[in-house]
């Protein structure tokens, strides 16, 4: 059972798990489609309130336009927010992609910065966003922290706070930094495949015996 088990030994056996059913590293799991550091930085602040398809279809003629830092600082807004559009939110994200690659410039010499207290202060960057840069672009321990994490590892009663830097502090002691990023998409994945937000799938769930809640909600046979 899972209320057996210590929260360390369940995410050993959760984390085992998932690699099986979605193995590779946080680049290889990653959905967005990029070319350099730069370019994941732009397609992950556009997948703010948006899928990653809907991103996917957006990006090439974007990075066609404007590939690196040097471009994008000085893009034409109006050719630049046409080219979002389709994201949402596009005067909001062009004003984050024309401030992020101007001080890339400014102050990085060009070059995305890899540490979380540099990325943070890239305008639209979020510890969300930084973690994925690190994880995915740099091979760096960076455990992003979305709304599927949140619900996955609550349900699993792994992290029972809603301070998403509270739970990626939890889970990288459970799971280990060094793997953070590639466990976070594996969350995501298996959220979206088996443990959606409205529809748990428990029956065939693969973590069903690791997870308190998934146990609560079978019948009882007598």
């Amino acid at each position: 059972m899972a209320t057996s088990r210590s929260a360390k030994e369940r995410a050993g056996e959760i984390a085992n798990r998932l690699e099986a059913l979605f193995p590779g590293t946080a680049a290889e799991l990653c959905a967005l489609e990029f070319a350099s550091p730069f370019q994941l930085l732009c397609a992950t602040v556009l997948s703010a309130q948006c899928t990653d398809i809907r991103v996917n279809l957006t990006t090439p003629k974007l990075f066609e336009a404007y590939p690196d830092p040097q471009s994008m600082a000085s893009a034409d807004r109006s050719t630049l927010e046409h080219l979002i559009f389709a994201t949402g939110f596009y005067r909001a994200k062009a004003d984050h992609l024309l401030g992020l690659a101007a001080r890339i410039l400014e102050v990085y010499g060009g070059e995305v910065p890899e540490a979380m207290e540099d990325l943070v202060t890239l305008p639209g960057v979020g510890r969300k966003t930084a973690n994925v840069v690190r994880s995915v672009a740099f091979g760096l321990p960076g455990l992003p922290v979305d709304t599927h994490v949140l619900r996955l590892t609550k349900r699993l009663d792994l992290a029972r706070s809603t301070d998403p830097v509270k739970v990626e502090h939890r889970l990288n002691a459970l799971f280990g930094p060094e793997v953070g990023g590639a466990m976070s998409l594996r969350l995501i994945l298996h959220g979206r495949s088996t443990c959606a937000a409205r529809v748990m799938k428990c029956e065939s769930c693969a973590l069903l015996d690791l997870c308190p809640t998934g146990q609560r909600c079978q019948p009882i046979t007598l």
